[in-house]
């Protein structure tokens, strides 16, 4: 069964819910994970965890890969990060990694420390729509 997007927000919206402890009010599509919602790095692994589950069924799982939803180990690369800033090489491979998410605003200053802000409820979205459409394929 397709999901529509607004059937995936719903789910991911009761993931964040419960993985966060947010109000569904604050969950909104352009609400940063970690600036506006106050996810932390142990977060992601629940909110990874719980949307596999919220999108797995028996016969179908739903599997995010380790570095999947957010890449791993970037800043230990220098053709990526120099003086702490995304090089265009790094712009290159997040793009890549992320097809998910919208980098419009961040290819301004590319602040590795701003990086965490990228993940908002509608990358999420798009993220698990894209995941799901791929499985169905």
């Amino acid at each position: 069964m397709l999901m529509t997007k607004d059937d995936i927000f719903g789910k991911v919206s009761e993931v964040l819910e419960e993985a966060l402890g947010c109000d569904d009010d604050e969950i909104t599509p352009e609400a940063s994970l970690t600036a506006d919602l106050g996810a932390e790095s142990i977060d992601f692994l629940d909110i990874v965890f719980r949307l596999e589950k919220a999108f797995g069924t028996a016969d179908q799982p739903f599997k995010i890969d380790q570095g999947e939803l957010f890449p791993e180990n970037v800043m230990d690369n220098a053709d990526w990060v120099q003086d702490g800033k995304f090089t265009d090489a790094g712009m290159d491979m997040l793009r890549e990694r992320m097809p998910h998410v919208d980098f419009s605003a961040f290819d301004a200053d590319r602040e590795v420390v701003k990086v965490g802000d990228l993940i908002t409820v509608q990358s999420l979205v798009d993220f698990v729509a894209i995941k799901l459409e791929g499985d169905a394929g």
